[in-house]
């Protein structure tokens, strides 16, 4: 199985606003996007929903994947171990605990390596994930963000 390479970015335009999230995929030869906009929204939740949906595109279990993010409430929250410390304690008092339970059970089906990146910056591909990110949050008849609670 190849290893895989994950880029996400995310965003929302007034924060809460429409917003939406890119993914671009690489594996060997193959190159998959993915983005969707929503009308009513937060960055956060759509950097996290970004990498919630890469992780849920992998076709087989223990996927090996470097997962790269802008987003350092998303690398940072894993890399220090912060979601698991908020998993035990049942996400009291925390933002988006939909996406960061959505985000465990795909997360544990894989092995995840996060690396952060500057935003808008000159990593190409994580360029490709703000364009992608920002023109799904453009599109007319965005998705309504369920979890999103104002």
């Amino acid at each position: 199985m190849a290893d895989i390479t994950i880029y996400t970015d995310g965003s929302a335009r007034g924060n809460p606003g429409p917003g939406g999230y890119g993914v671009v995929m690489l594996s060997g030869p193959y190159r998959k996007e993915l983005s969707a906009g929503y009308r009513l929204t937060t960055n956060n939740r759509m950097e996290l929903l970004g990498v919630c949906v890469a992780l849920e595109a992998l076709k087989y279990d223990g996927s090996n994947v470097t997962l790269y993010s802008d987003s350092k409430y998303v690398v940072e929250a894993v890399n220090q171990r912060w979601v698991f410390g908020w998993e035990r304690k049942g996400f009291a008092g925390k933002k988006n605990p939909d996406l960061w339970m959505r985000f465990l059970r795909v997360y544990r089906r894989h092995n995840v390596r996060f690396v952060w990146v500057k935003g808008h910056a000159s990593t190409v591909e994580n360029n490709r994930c703000d364009e992608l990110a920002v023109a799904a949050a453009l599109q007319p008849n965005l998705l309504e963000d369920t979890g999103y609670d104002g």
